[in-house]
This record gives structure tokens, sequence and C-alpha cells, in this order.
């Protein structure tokens, strides 16, 4: 009786999901071959997208299956990382802590909004192929990709007629081209950049004392964004706490690359709400790229990368504040160094990249971008 009560019980929660979610039913076994249905019900079947969001081939122009608002790119490089290498898996990984979100089932319970069923047609256009044989070609392959991705018309025109791509990285590197297509399109931009590094190094203090090709990597990119003219001096880090080279000179220098700094144990003394407050107060009347490293969160969070930093923020923490960056005109964005090779059974580290993903893409459709 009791298992008659509990089977009663799980058909009519189902019921009120179905109808609700617009779930299929999943109906019993030996109901007949032309009942039986294998392509919907189930998380756990098909490939791998972000969110289980539509596929495009964005970089064909016979393949890219129509105009689309915001494109999810993968860029699977981790040759220029001074760590741990493994983040040329974060694309497949962020993906994979993704997969419990659906575009049907995505209403945000504090807000009550659904980013997936919003004006924005969102796709996912799968990973650039990127050589991991040499870093110059690899990096070319991804302008290029950046070029072609934000090269079409958007799909709702009326919202902005470009394009915007987050990308799932990849060593941090992958974040320079990245600035160098919103550059192309809406030009310089106040940088976020959510890190337990500074990343401004001068290539003569890392790498470049070894090669020219040596220095372009994940700790020099923001001074090579500098230097090119891609970025404000409005731009800010948060949860800034890894030791620095020099004791004065990396400092003097990231001013000049125009970042002000927000320390991780900032956090205690302002709360959320003034790390919020002090990134808009920052940027403001800019347009906005928002980087996530995921080492801007403790290793407690996320183990799973190459130059993990103890001292760091909460998962909860991070997306408290990303999400508190309402209304800033985000043109472009990046969760990177996810190396899944590192994460634990219970995967902390890509759920909480996929997480910052979904919030930058609320942020995008929050705020459209008028050129």
């Amino acid at each position: 009786m009791l298992w008659l009560s509990v089977s009663c019980l799980c058909i009519a929660q189902q019921g009120r999901l179905g109808a609700h979610y617009n779930i299929p039913y999943q109906r019993p076994l030996g109901s007949g071959d032309e009942l039986t249905d294998v392509t919907t019900g189930s998380e756990f079947f098909g490939l791998n997208t972000f969110a289980n969001l539509p596929y495009v081939n964005c970089l064909s122009h016979h393949e890219n299956g129509g105009r689309y608002d915001i494109a999810i790119l993968g860029a699977p490089f981790d040759t220029s990382t001074t760590g741990r290498p493994g983040a040329r898996f974060g694309p497949a990984g962020i993906r994979q802590g993704s997969q419990r979100m659906f575009p049907e089932a995505g209403w945000n319970i504090y807000t009550g909004e659904n980013t997936f069923l919003s004006w924005a047609k969102i796709v996912d256009c799968g990973d650039v192929r990127m050589t991991p044989l040499d870093n110059k070609v690899a990096l070319k392959q991804l302008d290029k990709a950046h070029t072609i991705v934000s090269g079409e018309p958007s799909a709702t025109i009326e919202k902005g007629k470009v394009p915007r791509i987050v990308v799932l990285g990849g060593d941090h590197t992958t974040t320079l081209s990245a600035l160098r297509s919103t550059f192309n399109h809406f030009g310089a931009v106040s940088v976020i950049h959510f890190d337990s590094h500074l990343d401004t190094w001068d290539p003569e203090v890392l790498g470049g004392d070894l090669s020219d090709y040596a220095g372009v990597n994940h700790g020099t990119f923001l001074h090579i964004a500098h230097e090119e003219g891609l970025i404000l001096n409005s731009s800010i880090h948060a949860a800034v706490r890894a030791p620095m080279v020099r004791k004065k000179g990396d400092l003097r220098n990231d001013r000049r690359c125009g970042f002000d700094i927000i320390r991780a144990r900032d956090i205690d003394r302002i709360g959320a709400q003034g790390i919020i407050d002090a990134i808009k107060q920052r940027v403001r009347n800019t347009r906005v790229y928002i980087s996530v490293d995921i080492d801007s969160l403790d290793p407690a969070f996320a183990p799973a990368t190459g130059t993990s930093e103890p001292g760091g923020w909460s998962t909860r923490e991070l997306l408290t504040i990303l999400d508190g960056l309402k209304g800033l005109p985000v043109v472009g964005g990046d969760v990177v160094e996810v190396a899944p090779i590192y994460d634990n059974p219970g995967e902390t580290t890509v759920l909480a990249a996929a997480e910052a993903v979904l919030s930058i893409l609320t942020l995008m459709v929050q705020q459209p971008v008028i050129m």
C-alpha cells in the first residue's frame, strides 16, 4: 500500500512539472514501440551544448543556421599558461557543468526571469579549432573565429546590430582575441577582470626575456591589450590576492594599464554590495567586457584551475556580485582557466563556471547594446 502511494505521488508530481515546464511525460516500459520516446525527457542524450541550447556552426556561412544575438564560443587553448595545464578541456567541462540547465526550465528564483526565453536568440557555436603546437597560429585562428562569428548581422536588429560573444576558456590568453573583436565593433572598453592575479605583467618581466613568442601569455595579455589600445583607463580587477613579482613595479605598471584593484579580502570590509558599487562607479558611462578567471574563487569552491590561490571568494559571493552589475552595457565576456582534470567528483568547479557564464548571458540580455 505504501509503494502504491509513493508511485501515485511521483506520477502526480511529474504531471505538475510537465505542465509547467513543457517537459514531455515519461511513459512506462512495455507500452509498445510506437509509444517509446527516445529523443525527449532526459538530459543524458545527444551532444553536449551549453545549457542544452541549439548548436549552430557559426564558423561556416553555409551551415550557420541563421542569425543569432549571443554566441557561446569555446576556446580550447592552454599552451600559454605558467601553471598547471588542462584548460584546453575547459569548454567541454563548462558545458558538462551546464547540463542541468534547460531553456524551458530556466526561470530564475531571484528575479523571475528566464534568460534563455528572452528576446535574445542564444546559440552554442562549439569550439574553435586551435592548434596546440604553435601559440601564434592558435591565437590567429581565434582572432579569425571572432571576426567570423561577430561579422554576421544579429537576429534582433532593434536590440543590437552585432552579435555578442561569450567565450568558454581556455587559458586567459584567449581574452586578448576577444578584446580585439570587441574593439573592432564597439571601440575600447572597460574590463571588469575577476582574477586572483593582476595579469598586466610586462612581457619583459614574464616570458618576454625568453622570446617575443613566450611574452604573450596568460599573465601579460592585459598589458598587451593596453598597448594595443583595446581597453580604457577605467578598468578594474576584483578578487586579487596573489603575490607580485616586483615590490612596487607591478602595481605601478598595473595603474599605467588603466586598472584599479579590489582585493579579495575587501569583501570582508565592505561586503558584496560595496564591491558592486565600486565596480559600477569605476566603469560608469563606458561599455564593458567581463572576464572571469575561475581562480577568483577560493580553491575550496574551484580547485580545477592552473594557478590556484587560497583566500578567494565563494561561489555565492561571485554570483551575487556578477548579478549585481545589472544595467551595465556588457559587449562581451568569458569564463576561463577551467581545467576539469583537477576537479572533484562533485564537479564544483565546472558547476560554478557554468553559473558564471549564465550570469554574464543574463547581464547581456538585461541590457541591449545599441551601436
